[in-house]
């Protein structure tokens, strides 16, 4: 009959530690623990007995007491600060600011912390290379921290030393109010602004010599006030020779005029005329008739009417008779004339306004020489007046550029005297002072001592049992083998 060999598995152990496991662990390896336990605890507490940490403290408060001007080629105006609370940014620039390396630096330097420290011989080397690590290790101990909801700064630093603590941050906060100061307002501006200032009045008395002499040259006081002045004159002159010429034609018309006149007009003109009998020529004339017809008659009463005599008596009667006749019927006239009073008006307008041609042709004459001279004046005014305002304007920028360089001067002496005494954006608050008590207790370090040895010395106790080889319980040798133990004996320290 064949028998079918099995192979029964190794039942895996899946331990599953009770409290009672875990207390023997403790019991297996009491020596290990109590030994590691004791060790780290003693050095705790020894470390703080001897190598006591001293932690010195400063505050720095960022404040907008001071506002430096700024560079600019124009005056400074006065600003208003209207808001005076510190910014987020401007708090963390100055922590950064703290913690730069140049504040470090000069810090390490300072202190005589570089001399003071043994460096790791891994360290050695250069003086330089010993600086950059102890600036280095500088930064990893100083804390600088901003305060919330306020403008301070809280920097600190642990020592072993508390001189050390204290001296490194007085070192460093000189260092920082100088590289603030440094960064604020950079150095050298009054120098700077005082060479400009000098180079400046020298071309402002130089502008001021050119302008004299243009004046005492030219013999001109203000180019564009006489320019104006000329222009003036000319503006008037040019109006009168303008005013004289019209003058000059309507008096040349009006002599046409009057010459035209004259032509059609009397020099006489009858005022009277009066129509009366001429009482004597007629008395004569009836006399005479009178007579001729007595001798008529007389001569009748001797002669015959046809005697020749008669005849010539009645021929005489007859005339004397048509002369009366004619004497009545053209009576005599008399007639009285006197000079044409537009005709004399028109004469003497005519010479008056030939006599006032010859003045208005003078007048032109005159007038046209003054607007030539007047014109030649104002254009030679003119230029000088270019000129003179081109040196003008050369004194006023000479005299800004100037005023402005003695203005930045003065900016700048007074920023000088504010950096000298100690007026800044920053201010230490609360000064470094030597720590009296260090910065944990020896009740500390003991607690430290307790929690560091019994969790190391666990970690240890149990580390070294898991490592142990062989079996420590029956329990064990069923899990592993997954066979039965029949007996077990105790160890002989147990037995003791």
């Amino acid at each position: 009959m064949t028998e079918d060999l099995i192979v029964i598995p190794r039942a895996s152990w899946d331990p599953s530690p009770s409290l009672r496991d875990v207390v023997a662990i403790f019991f297996r390896q009491r020596r290990l623990w109590l030994i590691s336990f004791a060790l780290i605890f003693c050095m705790t507490f020894s470390w703080g007995i001897f190598f006591p940490s001293y932690q010195a403290e400063m505050k720095v408060l960022v404040r907008k007491g001071r506002l430096d001007p700024i560079l600019t080629p124009t005056p400074t105006q006065s600003p208003l600060i209207e808001d005076q609370e510190v910014t987020e940014e401007e708090l963390n620039s100055e922590v950064e600011l703290v913690q730069d390396q140049d504040v470090l630096r000069e810090a390490v330097t300072n202190s005589g912390l570089l001399s003071g420290w043994r460096m790791p011989w891994k360290l050695g080397g250069s003086d330089e290379v010993r600086l950059a690590h102890a600036v280095r290790q500088l930064g990893k101990q100083v804390e600088v921290e901003a305060v919330k909801k306020s403008a301070l700064i809280t920097v600190t630093y642990d020592s072993s030393d508390p001189q050390r603590a204290a001296a490194v941050l007085h070192c460093l906060a000189a260092a920082y109010l100088e590289k603030h100061q440094e960064i604020r307002r950079p150095s050298g501006q009054f120098n700077f602004f005082q060479q400009q200032m000098l180079e400046s009045g020298h071309e402002l008395q130089q502008a001021e010599s050119r302008l004299m002499d243009f004046s005492q040259m030219q013999g001109v006081v203000s180019a564009s006030l006489e320019r104006d002045a000329a222009l003036k004159r000319l503006s008037d002159a040019d109006a009168s020779y303008r005013e004289t010429s019209v003058a000059l034609a309507e008096a040349r018309q009006r002599v046409r005029g009057l010459q035209a006149s004259l032509k059609v007009l009397p020099e006489r003109t009858t005022t009277i005329i009066r129509s009366s009998d001429n009482p004597q020529l007629l008395g004569q004339l009836k006399m005479k008739l009178l007579e001729l017809g007595l001798k008529r008659t007389d001569l009748l009463t001797k002669f015959q009417p046809s005697y020749r005599v008669v005849e010539e008596v009645d021929k005489q009667i007859a005339e004397t008779k048509a002369a009366i006749a004619a004497e009545d019927k053209f009576p005599v006239r008399d007639v009285t004339t006197q000079p044409d009073p537009n005709n004399q008006w028109s004469r003497a307008e005519l010479v008056k306004s030939r006599v006032e041609i010859g003045a208005l042709e003078a007048r032109a004459n005159a007038s046209e020489s003054l607007v030539a001279d007047y014109r030649t004046s104002a254009q030679q005014l003119g230029d000088q007046a270019i000129e003179q305002e081109q040196l003008i304007r050369s004194l006023k920028a000479a005299e800004d550029k100037y005023l402005l360089y003695e203005s930045k001067r003065e900016e700048s002496r007074i920023g000088d005297a504010l950096d000298q005494g100690g007026i800044l954006n920053v201010a230490i608050a609360q000064k470094p002072r030597v720590p009296a008590l260090p910065l944990w207790s020896l009740w500390t370090f003991g607690a430290v001592g307790l929690l560091l040895g019994g969790t190391v010395s666990t970690g240890l106790a149990f580390t070294a049992d898991y490592l142990a080889p062989g079996f420590r319980t029956p329990e064990e040798v069923t899990a592993y083998l997954g066979s039965p133990v029949l007996a077990s004996l105790p160890e002989e320290t147990d037995l003791r």
